[in-house]
């Protein structure tokens, strides 16, 4: 996940630069299969999603995410690509793929700091379009789980649009969002403001922090899918229920 500083992108709730707005994903990804013309893509699709009255319990999801090279999908890029295949009772390590890719925009010096992915690194790594078909592969059939959908949702979509002429649309769970949910529902009062006080952190450290699960390195693709997986499933146990239609979550 890349803060640079994605400190500040992180305390406010998410924003979706593709702003979707669908409650019924299985719906959707009929009619977006009938227009695909890139076969993996047509194949994403068509393996459908779960309906909204799906309880938790029953749904595929995968954690996912991204390190890039800035915060703006116009002109960034992915770096890396963490994926943790999960479910509400288990995080499937085994399974779980992580790549370094070569992006087309510029890697910065700011970026290389925050997140350590070097020029060497990324000169021996391939394009994105290389290992697309694996990355839809893994992706398909579930629901993704992330933290700011802004960054992960909005990215590949860009990347995909630059690659195959076509972008992507699929269902998250964002972790940030149902934290938002519950510590953003008020704005602080004009008292609360000159008092000094400042609203929650719900960033994905400070979030993780208030359910007391363990502090993990960040900026590290892999890691920081591990990490939003085990704030979801501490989410849901404790504010959710496994039986939650998956419909009251997604977006």
């Amino acid at each position: 996940m890349f803060y640079l500083d994605r400190n500040a992108l992180q305390e406010e709730p998410a924003r979706d630069a593709q702003d979707l707005q669908v409650s019924d994903w299985s719906a959707r990804f009929a009619e977006l299969a009938r227009q695909a013309r890139y076969p993996a893509l047509k194949d994403f699709y068509q393996a459908g999603a779960v309906t909204p009255d799906t309880p938790l319990k029953d749904v595929p999801l995968v954690a996912i995410d991204f390190e890039t090279t800035g915060l703006d999908p116009r002109k960034g890029g992915i770096v890396s690509i963490g994926l943790m295949p999960m479910s509400l009772s288990r995080i499937h390590c085994a399974g779980a793929r992580h790549w370094v890719v070569k992006p087309r925009a510029r890697l910065s010096t700011e970026s290389v700091v925050v997140h350590g992915i070097t020029h060497s690194e990324i000169a021996a790594a391939p394009d994105l379009s290389q290992i697309l078909d694996q990355l839809l592969e893994q992706l398909r059939g579930r629901v993704g789980v992330v933290h700011h959908r802004g960054i992960e949702r909005s990215f590949l979509n860009a990347a995909l649009q630059a690659r195959i002429g076509e972008g992507i649309e699929f269902p998250v769970i964002d972790t940030m969002e149902l934290e938002a949910r519950l510590h953003r529902r008020r704005p602080l009062s004009l008292w609360d403001r000159l008092r000094g006080r400042r609203p929650v952190s719900i960033r994905l450290a400070q979030s993780r922090e208030r359910y007391h699960l363990p502090h993990y390195r960040p900026h590290h693709a892999l890691t920081d899918a591990l990490a939003c997986a085990e704030l979801l499933q501490a989410q849901v146990a404790d504010r959710f229920s496994v039986d939650t239609p998956v419909g009251e979550l997604w977006c």
